[in-house]
């Protein structure tokens, strides 16, 4: 084997790089139990205060070789909402309100009609909604300009009476875009804030939506206000640390009271004599020192109390992040609140200074505003912020003021010439720049030592109150941590029991070599997991049936070697020459098959989103290491087992079959080419009866992903009848269609309902749920609980439909190019995509049939991902024939001899029959763990796989090849 080195120190490596990103996890996992532990009061029950007080205090330590527990949670392997539990929020960001701000709130009856009409527009199509409000305006007033619906005082500098379309269409694009980007950053601030382990948020290209998604989660109505709350700017007043260092100088003397006495009630102690002058204060305080990288230095000294929780910084004071909770309690205390002024407000600043321990120092800042108060000015007067540079070249930010803004702002900086005013966001201080002079006009710069990164951050920061851009959750998902579990169970069970049923099938077969082809099907789930780990992707419930049906795929490189190292050793050849001819044979049908499933796990990431997207990533990590695996790694192992038996002289010992395979489909030679009419009768037969049975049905079953609605998944305590339940909350979901089946077992249901539908508010969430939980008092005695709850707007079903059919589409042209450049001519092709819209069409058509007999199924987002798995599979498995055949005859077969083609092809499917059987077996295999153990979760992407590999094996026999024969050949032969 050529390379060997090579493999077995690439081998090697990438073995290393597992164990390491590995070891995270099983770290992560560790004090994950710690604080568990720590947080489990005497009764059992675990505080979940106490639990994230555990993870705050080491969240910026080093924990693991040198590396925080930030550091480990972020490269531990990640599982995704469904196995971890938590909410998935996808939020959208309204247009319309923004067009219609820009627009100075016009009643213009062109402008109200082309945003009705491009809002009707966006349900059906993939256009961004600004050009369909283009188009909608150009069609309704062809003769009237956008600069005079949108030339105002909002956009004055921007868009004047004279400015062209092309120029009013750039500004809006970009307001449009900033005020995304600006939500997307406040968002991601407040989840900053939020105390969730790895959360993901990113914005969806091509929209206006934001993806959030927030494991662990156990208060989803807590997390959706605050993902869809308005953010709050305001400019309020600050108090000076001399101002209140009394406050500070009392606090002390408690604090080093306590620390004596820690028994005695801290409301016993008497306040100390106020000392309001900033020495006495600077005593106790110190500012941090700094090391040569401007980090602060973590403080080790042994002074008071004080000085060991606050550090001066600054103006102000500071605290570090792992004490931030203690500070919040005394600052709650109300023997504490009496020693500072009624109006004093501390708040945090919204970033940290680092320090040389991992920790980070943050700002305190004293706002003069009681709780509750209204600040003096509000973001909704600021017209325009922008990054800038002043005149000696430094960062800083301008903004500007509407006229009701400029004369507060005027008033407001002329009383406070030499202190400062905080800029705060959702409570959270982000500047607070002192104010040189009394500022006229609204229009103002603020300088400082800004990077050019904080000084836009800043920028957006003022700009969150420029323009209402209110936010809505189109669609949502909150899985309940017991249900989570559930589905981690079920998805490690259906892993044991593919990897073993592969393993027994492998040793069955092919005897001692299967051994081999095992071991290197660990080590292709071990560099599996991996890499997950390794770019930090998620690992989901069909994730996971993605790593089981790469068992399956993986087993299939290997069968096609065997089968070709069997052939080899048949014709005459000795062992070793044998396994290495079959693997160089070998490797073109299974690169071919490989790859053309890729591309369908590439779709699946581009277009999906969630666990589909999941899946796909998994798929082709799987795809590409099963390569890898199978060709290379088993090969050194095959090797290796020959050169000891030939060693030991036990060569004719080592023959690739056992008692069972030794004489299956040996001489086999059927006129599959001959009986292709009645295949193609049986199968258009039964596309047919399927296409007639879910058309009497009314269509398929939709789940809330394609039809809009919400769906939750309800836990009894015993079995209670479906229909009844049905009955129950017919009248409660207002006579709208409402739907309930177990899910899991009989103690859980799933209920779905169209009520309120187009109505995506928090309070249509809350009268949804309200109306759920009212109908299901009639079973109390079974202690209903809603364990998991999903939501999803009508708009983004539509869109999530449409991507489902162009994914397909973009499947099958990807195919049909691929096939096209590797086997130069498009009978191949064609034949190869008549083939997949067979199998798609008999999946679909066998939803409905097996209807009949009581399997209901939803087609959703993961059936769609089966139906694209299938038809990756089934190409994969027309790859092996095809390739055969182009190695009988060449890439340039005379396929106007139709004869010879029918001979040579007859030929060519009898002698792939057993490699074409078995890898199918293999997938069967693995496929049907899923059905029957993957749970109701998977059931509709199981039983597509199920379908798709019986379907996907016959039609590579009886519909692809035969599609060749009769649409390049003819009759007679040519001359």
């Amino acid at each position: 084997m050529r390379y060997k080195s090579a493999i077995i120190w690439l081998s090697t490596i990438i073995s290393a790089l597992c164990i390491f990103f590995l070891s995270f996890t099983w770290k992560s996992n560790q004090l994950k139990e710690q604080a568990i532990k720590y947080a489990t009061t005497a009764d059992g029950k675990v505080d979940a205060a106490k639990r994230l007080h555990f993870i705050d205090s080491l969240w910026k330590q080093p924990v693991y070789i040198g590396y925080t527990l930030q550091e480990v949670t972020q490269y531990a392997l990640q599982k995704g909402l469904d196995l971890e539990g938590g909410l998935h929020a996808v939020l959208e960001v309204s247009p319309v309100e923004i067009l219609r701000a820009l627009s100075g709130q016009s009643n213009d009856p062109n402008f109200e009609k082309a945003l009705a009409e491009a809002s009707a527009a966006q349900a059906t199509s993939t256009s961004s909604f600004n050009e369909l409000f283009y188009e909608a305006f150009a069609r309704i007033a062809p003769n009237q300009t956008l600069a005079s619906v949108f030339s105002n005082s909002v956009n004055r500098g921007k868009i004047s009476s004279t400015s062209t379309d092309s120029q009013v269409k750039r500004v809006i694009d970009g307001e449009i875009d900033g005020a995304v980007d600006r939500v997307y950053k406040i968002i991601q601030a407040r989840i900053d804030k939020f105390g969730v382990a790895n959360p993901n948020i990113q914005r969806l290209p091509g929209s206006n939506r934001i993806q959030v998604e927030l494991p662990g989660v156990e208060n989803p109505e807590r997390a959706r206000k605050l993902l869809s709350g308005a953010a709050k700017l305001e400019f309020v007043e600050c108090y000076e640390l001399n101002e209140y260092g009394g406050g500070l100088n009392a606090l002390g003397a408690i604090l080093d009271r306590e620390a004596k006495a820690p028994a005695v009630a801290a409301t016993a102690a008497t306040p100390a004599a106020k000392d309001t002058t900033a020495n006495a204060l600077a005593s106790q305080l110190a500012a941090p020192a700094k090391d040569s990288a401007g980090k602060a230095k973590a403080d080790t000294s042994t002074g008071s109390a004080l000085s060991k929780l606050f550090v001066q910084t600054g103006n102000g004071i500071g605290v570090y992040v792992k004490d931030t909770a203690r500070v919040n309690a005394l600052f709650r205390r109300a023997d504490v609140r009496a020693f500072f002024p009624a109006n004093l407000k501390f708040a945090w600043a919204a970033k940290g200074i680092p320090a040389t321990n991992g920790d980070e120092i943050l700002s305190l800042e004293a706002l003069k505003q009681a709780e509750g108060q209204k600040a003096p000015l509000e973001g909704d007067v600021i017209t325009d912020a922008a990054q800038d540079f002043d005149q000696t070249g430094r960062a800083e930010v301008t903004m500007s003021m509407n006229g009701t803004g400029a004369r507060i702002w005027k008033n407001l900086t002329g009383a406070n010439i030499g202190r400062r005013i905080a800029i705060v966001l959702d409570g959270y201080v982000y500047s607070a720049p002192v104010i040189n002079g009394e500022i006229p006009g609204g229009r103002s710069s603020i300088s400082g030592s800004f990077t050019v990164e904080e000084a836009k951050d800043l920028a957006n920061v003022l700009k969150a109150g420029k323009l209402p851009a209110p936010t809505r959750i189109v669609e949502d998902a909150f899985v309940g941590p017991s249900l989570g579990a559930e589905a981690i169970n079920q998805g490690y069970m259906s892993m044991l029991l593919g990897l073993v049923l592969v393993i027994v099938f492998m040793v069955g077969y092919y005897g001692s070599p299967g051994w081999m082809a095992n071991l290197a099907l660990f080590f292709n789930v071990f560099f599996i997991a991996g890499v997950l780990v390794q770019i930090q992707a998620a690992l989901t419930l069909p994730g996971i049936a993605g790593i089981v049906l790469t068992l399956g795929m993986a087993v299939d490189a290997n069968v096609l070697i065997n089968e070709r190292i069997r052939e080899e050793l048949r014709s005459g050849k000795g062992l070793l020459d044998a396994i290495n001819v079959g693997y160089e044979k070998a490797l073109s049908a299974i690169l071919d098959g490989n790859i053309t499933t890729i591309l369908i796990g590439v779709i699946l990431i581009i277009f999906g989103s969630g666990s589909v997207k999941g899946f796909g990533v998994t798929l082709c990590i799987g795809l590409v290491t099963s390569v890898f695996t199978a060709v290379y790694i088993s090969h050194i192992l095959v090797e290796w087992m020959a050169k000891r038996a030939i060693k030991a002289g036990k060569e004719k010992d080592m023959t690739f079959e056992t008692f069972i395979s030794r004489d299956l489909f040996k001489g086999m030679n059927f006129d599959f080419i001959g009986k292709r009419k009645y295949s193609y009768w049986f199968s258009w037969g039964l596309i047919a009866a399927g296409a007639i049975v879910v058309f009497m049905q009314g269509g398929f079953n939709l789940g809330v992903d394609f039809k809009g609605g919400r769906s939750y998944v309800v836990e009894f305590t015993q079995a209670v009848p479906t229909d009844k339940v049905k009955e129950a909350l017919a009248d409660d979901f207002g006579g709208k269609g409402v739907e309930v089946k177990t899910f899991n077992g009989d103690t859980k249901l799933k209920v779905t309902t169209s009520y309120l539908v187009e109505d995506e508010s928090i309070t249509a969430n809350n009268t949804v749920r309200t109306a759920l939980e009212t109908g299901l008092k009639d079973f109390a005695s079974a202690a209903p609980k809603v364990v998991s709850e999903s939501k999803v707007g009508a708009t983004v079903a539509d869109d999530i439909l449409m991507q489902s059919f162009v994914s397909i589409f973009y499947a099958l042209i990807a195919i049909f190019i691929y096939i096209l450049i590797r086997f130069r001519k498009w009978q191949y092709s064609l034949g190869g995509i008549v083939a997949l819209l067979h199998d798609t069409l008999v999946v679909l058509g066998m939803v409905g049939i097996v209807r009949l007999f009581g399997f209901e199924l939803e087609v959703d987002q993961v059936f769609i991902a089966a139906v694209l798995t299938v038809i990756g599979y089934s190409i994969n498995d027309t790859v092996v024939v095809f390739d055969r055949i182009r190695e009988e005859i060449g890439v340039n077969p005379d396929l106007g001899n139709k004869a010879l083609m029918i001979k040579t092809i007859n030929e060519s499917i009898n002698h792939t029959m057993s490699r074409t059987v078995m890898t199918a077996t293999t997938v069967f295999l693995v496929v049907t763990v899923l059905l029957f153990f993957g749970g109701d979760v998977l059931r509709g992407f199981s039983f597509a796989m199920f379908i798709g590999v019986v379907f996907g094996a016959y039609s590579s026999i009886f519909v692809a090849a035969p599609i060749v024969i009769d649409l390049g050949t003819s009759s007679k032969p040519k001359k």
